[in-house]
C-alpha cells in the first residue's frame, strides 16, 4: 500500500517495511534506492552492514535521502532481528539502541511526512523529533514546521511538551506559533470569488476557505 487513502490518514507507514516508496521516486532520488528485507537473511546481513556505516558516517553523501535509507536499514533490522536489543548487538558497533529506535521510527513515519523529508523540506534531525509523538500529532507537528520554519531545537522542544501530556496546539503556542496559521497564493479569479462570498456572507475569508475544504477533503 503505497498512498494514504481518503478519510482519517494513516499515522505510521502505510507501506512494507523496506520499501523504498519515497528513496525509490525518480523525483526525489532517481532509481537507485535499496530494498531491505526483513524476512531474507541476505537483506538484514546488508541492513546491518549499512546500519553500521550510517551510525560511523561512512555510508555515503550526508544527504536527506541517504538518511532515509540508514533510517529503513534501521527498520529493517529490528524487524529482522526481533528487538532494539539485539539489532545493536547484530550491528556491534557504534549504533546503540537509542539510535536505532529513533531512525527506525523516522521510517515508521507516515508517506506524506516522509516526502517533505526526501525533499528536504523538513530535516531529517527534526523528523527523529517528530516521530517521538504519536497519532495525529505527527502531522500537526509537522505541518507547522512546515508553515513556520521551526527550528530542530523548536520542534524537539514541542515535542517533549506533547509527550508530557500537552496538546499540539497549547505547545505551539508556548512557543508563539499559532496552529493552522499559513499563507497561500490564488489566482486572480478565485481571489475575487473568495473575497466576494466572505463579504455577502458577512464572514471571514478562513471560514469559507474551511468549509470548502471540508466539503473537498
Amino acid at each position: 500500500m503505497n498512498h494514504e487513502p481518503d478519510g482519517e490518514p494513516p499515522t505510521d507507514r502505510a507501506s512494507p517495511v523496506g520499501e523504498p516508496v519515497i528513496r525509490r521516486d525518480p523525483q526525489v532520488a532517481g532509481e537507485h534506492a535499496v530494498r531491505f528485507d526483513p524476512d531474507d537473511p541476505e537483506s538484514v546481513a546488508e541492513a546491518a552492514d549499512t546500519v553500521r556505516r550510517f551510525a560511523s558516517n561512512t555510508a555515503g553523501a550526508e544527504d536527506n535521502v541517504y538518511m532515509l535509507r540508514g533510517a529503513a536499514a534501521c527498520a529493517a533490522l529490528v524487524r529482522g532481528t526481533g528487538s532494539y536489543k539485539t539489532a545493536a548487538e547484530r550491528v556491534d558497533g557504534d549504533a546503540t539502541v537509542s539510535f536505532i529506535r529513533k531512525w527506525a521510527r523516522v521510517h515508521d513515519l507516515p508517506r506524506s511526512i516522509r516526502r517533505h523529508v526526501a525533499l528536504g523540506e523538513i530535516a531529517p534531525t527534526a523528523a527523529k523529533h517528530i516521530a517521538r509523538v504519536s497519532g495525529e500529532s505527527r502531522f500537526l507537528l509537522a505541518w507547522a514546521a512546515l508553515d513556520h520554519g521551526l527550528t530542530v531545537r523548536e520542534i524537539r522542544s514541542i515535542a517533549s511538551r506533547v509527550n508530557e501530556g500537552m496538546s499540539v496546539e497549547s505547545a505551539l503556542d508556548a512557543e508563539g506559533i499559532d496552529l493552522g496559521q499559513l499563507s497561500v497564493s490564488l489566482p486572480p479569479e478565485a481571489y475575487r470569488e473568495l473575497r466576494r462570498h466572505a463579504a455577502l456572507e458577512a464572514t471571514d475569508p478562513d471560514e469559507v476557505v474551511a468549509r470548502a475544504l471540508e466539503e473537498y477533503l
